[in-house]
């Protein structure tokens, strides 16, 4: 894989955990480099960054203390969402609630603009990418 993307993966990966990106800025420059989708693994603390030609990259990311909740609440992760999205709360903040709402991990569908929250068994919460403002 090109050592730029990597390089950008691992910069958003940092950036996000630093709290010094938001995810609407990760979405953008992992879509502008062509990034087709990532996965987000709660519990081993890493993300791995899929391409369209199949070339993945995995990356370490900062660790939650947080252990995911046994049972799954989509209305727990959907709160979480929304916190984040009006700015109310920032990355690692998100990363607590979710797993206090059952949440093991999320894969980000850049190509098809939604991300997908899952639990322990199977349970799951799908959020659409918001619309664009004109």
């Amino acid at each position: 894989m090109d050592t730029n993307i990597t390089s950008l993966m691992e910069a958003c990966t940092t950036g996000s955990d630093q709290e010094r990106m938001t995810f609407p800025q990760v979405v953008m420059q992992l879509i502008d480099a062509g990034v087709e989708r990532y996965y987000a693994d709660l519990s081993r603390s890493e993300k791995i960054y899929f391409m369209p030609n199949g070339e993945s990259h995995l990356t370490p990311c900062k660790h939650i203390t947080q252990k995911p909740a046994m049972a799954f609440s989509a209305e727990g992760v959907e709160t979480a969402v929304r916190a984040i999205q009006s700015q109310s709360i920032k990355y690692q903040e998100f990363c607590t609630r979710i797993a206090l709402a059952g949440c093991i991990g999320y894969i980000v569908s850049l190509s098809g603009r939604r991300v997908v929250y899952f639990g322990r068994t199977g349970d799951m919460h799908v959020e659409h990418f918001p619309r664009a403002k004109p």
